[in-house]
């Protein structure tokens, strides 16, 4: 069991990762693409522009749509380890302090990976989409 908490972890850690490279990618590419476009974008800079808009509002709605489904589903699994322990104390012992702590942590793991896994989606996408833009064509 332990290895497949460290497989949990990494995965997150591997998200943030990817987010924390990715991120700060497309806001360069984005902030120098307005700093070219002035107060006269193109066409093309003004879907791009209105493409950014719409991806944050569609990814934090998914990220939290996630976030809100784990969270239900591990108040599910509390209430089972719970009740578990009052029905059927010979079978799972009460809860001590560390085992609920260790059970909270990994909860909130879960919860975490669930919610940035789309907005680490998207951001790593649009920079590996943007990276293939040249930068020279605006237009």
């Amino acid at each position: 069991m332990p290895l497949r908490r460290r497989r949990k972890s990494k995965s997150l850690a591997a998200q943030t990762f990817a987010l924390g490279i990715a991120a700060p990618q497309v806001i360069a590419h984005r902030l120098a693409r307005m700093a070219t476009a002035g107060t006269s974008p193109s066409a093309r800079d003004r879907a791009e522009f209105q493409r950014m808009g719409i991806e944050k509002i569609a990814a934090a709605n998914e990220a939290w749509t996630a976030m809100a489904a784990q969270i239900f589903l591990e108040n599910q699994k509390f209430a089972l380890t719970f009740m578990q322990s009052l029905w059927f104390p010979w079978m799972r012992p009460t809860p001590t302090v560390k085992s609920v702590s260790r059970q909270l942590n990994r909860t909130a793991a879960r919860v975490a990976g669930k919610g940035m896994a789309p907005i680490r989606r998207r951001a790593v996408a649009n920079a590996q989409r943007l990276g293939r833009i040249k930068r020279g064509r605006s237009a």
